[in-house]
């Protein structure tokens, strides 16, 4: 009797031990998106959408509670909600912070996008928003100094940190401290906004934080070529998660894994990390995985998404009908992204402008927009709705017939040319460049000759290209669309045409 109770309390006793051993390994779960401007799901309903990534997000969490989500970059601007004024203000931004707070994500980071609305709005979306915020390199600038951002609650600053720190445990009792950095590049310059040497900040945040954490993880929002560099300059990080191009890539620099997943979540990254306190060795195992119709969406997220899509239905629906129809099969990718539009003729800008030409039943020698109209800084692919025009152009207007000596057209024409990178960069139909000589519709430019060009009404503003408004004396006439015609807004336009292949 005493020999089977010694045996039952041996026996117990190991099982306790062998239950509360630290083995000094541990396992951990990162979700990661990058450059999501949209809640909802895009490309007629085929992917993305938040409410369905909040899905992955809570499986991921009920499989290891040491689960963290993760954006790197670029969500309060672009997109089509943002622009519209609810409750007498502009959204810019508001719907994301929202949908975000509810998805409870761990960390974010600053994108060149988020300088896209004014300083103003910013704070108010950092205010709003209950997850924390991480950059090394990005400050506000003020009269006195440059401070590091902040989030203000209650009249209390909780400032942006450079660096963040999350500590993790197991059931065996493992515990870990790990810690991330973040730069942003420094693309989107304003007045408010002061950006350090983003590799000199990633290596300096590095330093001050790795003797205070086991292992370290970047979170950025760079160009490929610049997370490469970093993971050059710092070896040991084990994965960067970036963020800025819009197609998924996964790229590895001696040890460092470098993630970008698609953007408007069309896909997310989730790595399954492995770590040995004992021999410091991090193993990470990333599966890129697809956003779409099999994944059913989070009820409490999908009720805030549907919330800002009614919204968005009722203010669109006031200009076209049925914005959900799809009008076109894109079967080559339409360029939208910010730095094509901008510096080279692309295949959406020949769309837009072409389309402008059939608004005015192509009595026109030639169309002109400028690149920054095209907001979307996205790929159209697939199946495109009436919806996703709205976001290639969110601003709409009219467009105008003018009449202007050749002059003119010529002068316009070389300062979009000359102004390749900005928004004044012009995509163009029936008007090509061909050694130095401009080409309309097939003949020559002619400076003493009368023309008559298809613009969008900001072009004739002057704010873009100062010397082309209604003011100057070589441009004879203007017409200006009725509110019945397909040309009085550039989206109904662009509609019709795609409608019409």
């Amino acid at each position: 009797m005493k020999f089977t109770k010694s045996l039952f309390y041996l026996l117990s006793l190991a099982i306790l031990m062998s239950c509360s051993t630290d083995d000094g390994k541990i396992d951990f779960t990162f979700l990661q998106l990058n450059d999501v401007y949209e809640i909802a799901p895009i490309q007629g309903g085929a992917f993305g959408g938040m409410a369905r990534v909040e899905t992955i997000h809570k499986e991921l969490l009920a499989e290891n509670p040491n689960t963290m989500l993760f954006l790197a970059g670029d969500f309060l601007n672009p997109s089509l909600l943002g622009t519209l004024k609810v409750d007498g203000e502009i959204v810019r931004g508001k719907q994301m912070v929202e949908v975000m707070n509810a998805m409870n994500f761990d960390l974010v980071a600053f994108g060149n996008h988020e300088f896209d609305v004014s300083q103003k709005d910013l704070q108010k979306r950092l205010n709003e928003s209950n997850f924390p915020w991480i950059s090394a390199n990005v400050k506000l600038k003020t009269k006195e100094s440059s401070i590091p951002f902040f989030k203000e609650k209650n009249g209390h600053k909780e400032h942006v940190g450079e660096t963040f720190i999350k500590e993790f445990s197991d059931k065996d009792g493992t515990k870990i401290k790990v810690g991330f950095i973040s730069v942003c590049i420094p693309s989107n310059p304003k007045d408010f906004v002061e950006y350090g040497n983003m590799f000199v900040k990633a290596r300096v945040s590095y330093a001050a934080l790795k003797d205070s954490v086991d292992v370290v993880f970047g979170l950025t929002h760079v160009k490929l070529t610049n997370d490469k560099r970093i993971a050059k300059l710092i070896p040991d990080l084990p994965l960067i998660m970036g963020g800025h191009e819009h197609a998924n890539s996964y790229d590895k620099i001696g040890n460092v894994i470098i993630a970008k997943a698609d953007a408007n979540a069309k896909t997310v990254y989730v790595h399954k990390i492995s770590y040995d306190k004992k021999t410091k060795k991090t193993v990470v195992k990333s599966e890129l995985k697809e956003i779409n119709t099999t994944i059913k969406s989070d009820k409490e997220v999908a009720k805030i998404v549907d919330k800002w899509q009614s919204i968005l239905n009722f203010k669109i629906n006031e200009i076209i009908q049925n914005p959900e129809e799809v009008i076109f099969e894109a079967k080559t990718p339409l360029d939208g992204r910010d730095t094509p539009i901008r510096s080279t003729q692309t295949n959406l800008g020949q769309i837009i402008t072409k389309a402008m030409s059939y608004g005015f039943n192509d009595e026109v020698d030639c169309a002109l927009v400028n690149g920054g109209s095209v907001r979307i800084d996205d790929q159209l692919n697939g199946y495109i709705t009436a919806v996703d025009i709205f976001r290639v152009l969110p601003y709409g207007g009219d467009i105008l017939k003018v009449t202007l000596k050749g002059k003119l057209l010529k002068r316009v024409l070389n300062y979009g040319q000359l102004a390749s990178g900005t928004g004044a960069y012009l995509q163009h139909y029936n008007a090509e460049k061909v050694g130095n000589k401009w080409i309309i519709n097939g003949k020559e430019l002619n400076i003493n000759k009368t023309y008559s060009v298809a613009f969008s009404d900001y072009l004739l503003k002057g704010i873009d290209i100062p010397f082309l408004s209604a003011t100057n004396k070589d441009v004879l006439s203007i017409y200006k669309p009725k509110p019945t015609e397909i040309s009085s807004d550039i989206r109904k336009t662009v509609i019709s045409y795609l409608k019409s292949f």
